[in-house]
């Protein structure tokens, strides 16, 4: 790596509302006059890369910092079907509403997508054809939301497999590599204190999952209170697991020229409605992991 490198390859790992915290990585590397050339995005990863990349974060950033808990809910979409909790499309519509469609090979930034294909049990990078129709792959999370048919593939999210997905960059010519993990142990970070929010029936995640559950007739009415489980957090803390874990591997593998680690309790999967407050963290945190690019 030169002295003072110019060009950057972004890595943007996985972990659902954390994922905001590429926000603030970014706009410390824009502080830092690097030039992002290459961006290489897992899930969430994926969704914050690929509108940088085509040149509407500060439309998407103005949109994400106003939505509420009951703006979320009201974008969650129940499938009512044995794959998953949810169908997925009407996040990706609003966000195609909001953007406009575009196509990857078109954007300025050289942009891929990571998702797994459940049948090659393999990677699949995605950078060309429709932006969206990429993220949407990127993010299916397996079990909440639904697969996607691709050029005859049947893909979900990237994170399953690749978490923090360095390895599309490493053929870039670029001065250095800028890896986003969003699994970080928890290390020293104390989330700000917040009040218990009350499980509404109109404005509740879980509650959806719950009614899901029942009209499957998963949930047995004699089960004591005891036995009752959230499956909806249940997958994603598994997930969440499963992904720290491979995230360490891939980086102790590939080893990027900087790491910013973002800690697993800054949020869970699904406070989107703290999209402001992750996205400071994440220019916190990259400020501190690049403060010796600052000259």
């Amino acid at each position: 790596m030169p002295a003072k490198p110019k060009s950057v390859s972004l890595v943007l790992g996985s972990g659902g509302a954390r994922g905001h915290a590429h926000i603030g990585v970014i706009r410390a590397i824009e502080e830092l006059d690097l030039e992002v050339r290459n961006i290489s995005g897992t899930s969430m990863g994926a969704v914050i890369g690929g509108i940088y990349a085509a040149g509407k974060l500060d439309e998407y950033i103005e949109w994400a910092y106003q939505l509420t808990r009951s703006d979320i809910v009201s974008l969650l979409d129940l499938a009512f079907s044995r794959r998953s909790i949810f169908k997925g499309e009407r996040i990706i519509k609003a966000l195609e509403k909001l953007l406009g469609a575009c196509q990857i090979e078109d954007m300025v930034i050289n942009f891929t997508a990571v998702a797994t294909s459940l049948e090659d049990q393999r990677e699949v990078w995605l950078n060309s054809g429709s932006l969206f129709s990429a993220i949407r792959a990127s993010t299916a999370v397996p079990g909440v939301f639904a697969p996607v048919e691709l050029d005859g593939r049947l893909l979900v999210d990237g994170g399953l497999i690749n978490p923090v997905p360095i390895a599309p960059t490493l053929s870039d010519a670029t001065d250095m590599t800028i890896a986003v993990n969003l699994a970080g142990l928890n290390d020293d970070y104390e989330p700000p204190e917040r009040a218990e929010r009350a499980l509404e029936t109109d404005n509740s995640y879980r509650q959806r999952i719950s009614e899901f559950l029942r009209s499957l007739q998963w949930s047995n009415e004699s089960d004591s209170d005891e036995d009752d489980t959230d499956v909806g957090d249940l997958i994603i803390k598994s997930i969440d697991v499963m992904q720290g874990a491979i995230a360490r591997l891939k980086l102790a593998a590939y080893a990027p020229d900087k790491t910013i680690d973002i800690p697993r309790n800054a949020c869970s999967f699904f406070e989107f409605e703290r999209a402001e407050e992750m996205a400071e963290l994440g220019y916190r945190r990259a400020r501190k992991a690049l403060a010796e690019l600052d000259s």
